[in-house]
């Protein structure tokens, strides 16, 4: 494997490192060991924060091995179930305190030595996210590479991101602006077009990052989170578009679907005055059904409008339930030269 290569130039910060384990125990150990040669003389204090996300085999105990090893920079946090990808990745952002907050899976395609690259980019350049771009994956054509470039172009289509890869993991935030945002469902696929409602879209870029095959453990994840991705992208794009107005979009349609009842039954009414029989035309029916679909979409926007103004007004509660953690002071990783 590569070494890594630091930036000439590396503003001072501090650095959490947050990857979401899910039954890796054959992963924790060479990825702790491979995060701390990538990052043995990394400048700045920085922090691994692992969070088992609820595994039902030996990942819990092979990370508190790896805290004994390598030290209490390494953080645990443990999940009481599994919460999936998603709120483990909320959880370890929530835990997370450094400047610049890194995302990584930690199945070992992803390499740590792009870390320092990714953050000096984000620091240097003035952005709030730098994503990944496997530009050379190593992943199956048919179930991983093709339905991937296809839900990419989609979603930098519906959303206005445009980005390669929606699905890479490693990113490099500014704190301050992913903490601005919180992730529910499987939305961690999402993270750059949910950041783009709280940032400008050009403090947004992506790097070209190295991508290595799966050699230990199995993949979680087939075919079927395709259509998870999908009902996913169409949250996204309400959300995006109406998350403060819902009431204009079902209203908009109400109001659609009221008009076009009125209109038929105002046509009826019409037909009626002239000594037709209107009671059993099959339009009678649309136009009734048309009008009241319309009223209750009108009255849905009215609710959402109220509950998008308590959810606003009251804060959002955590998608995860976390273990509690035994105290201790915050220990960050610091190079030998400033630790003297």
């Amino acid at each position: 494997m590569t070494t890594a290569q630091y930036p000439s130039k590396l503003p001072e910060h501090r650095l959490s490192i947050v990857i979401p384990l899910y039954n890796e125990e054959q992963c924790v150990a060479p990825l702790a060991a491979r995060v701390h040669e990538c990052l043995a003389d990394y400048p700045w204090p920085w922090e691994l924060i692992l969070v088992d996300d609820g595994s039902s085999d030996r990942t819990p105990e092979e990370i508190h091995k790896a805290v004994a090893l390598w030290g209490e920079h390494i953080r645990p946090v443990e999940l009481a179930r599994n919460f999936k990808q998603t709120a483990a990745m909320q959880a370890g952002i929530d835990a997370a305190e450094g400047d610049v907050i890194v995302t990584l899976d930690g199945d070992l395609q992803n390499d740590p030595v792009d870390i320092p690259r990714l953050v000096g980019r984000l620091l240097n350049e003035d952005l709030d996210l730098v994503s990944g771009w496997r530009k050379n994956r190593q992943d199956g054509l048919w179930l991983r590479k093709i339905p991937s470039k296809i839900a990419n172009r989609l979603i930098g289509r519906v959303t206005g991101v445009r980005l390669h890869d929606y699905g890479c993991s490693l990113k490099a935030f500014r704190a301050e602006v992913l903490q601005r945002i919180r992730l529910y469902g499987e939305m961690h696929r999402f993270i750059p077009a949910w950041l783009s409602t709280v940032t400008a879209p050009r403090r947004i870029a992506e790097e070209p990052v190295a991508h290595h095959p799966r050699t230990l453990g199995s993949s979680k994840y087939g075919i079927s989170r395709t259509f998870r991705v999908i009902l996913d992208l169409l949250s996204v794009y309400f959300f995006m578009r109406f998350r403060d107005r819902p009431g204009h979009f079902f209203g908009g349609v109400g109001l659609a679907l009221s008009s076009v009842g009125l209109l038929i039954l105002g046509y009826l009414g019409i037909v009626k005055l002239f000594g037709e029989n209107i009671g059993s035309r099959p339009l009678l029916m649309v136009g009734f059904f048309a009008l009241m679909a319309g009223v209750q979409c009108v009255l849905t926007g009215v609710l959402a409008e109220t509950l998008s103004r308590i959810y606003f007004n009251s804060g959002s509660g955590a998608s995860y339930v976390r273990i509690p953690a035994r105290p201790s002071d915050r220990v960050w990783h610091v190079p030998p030269a400033k630790a003297e």
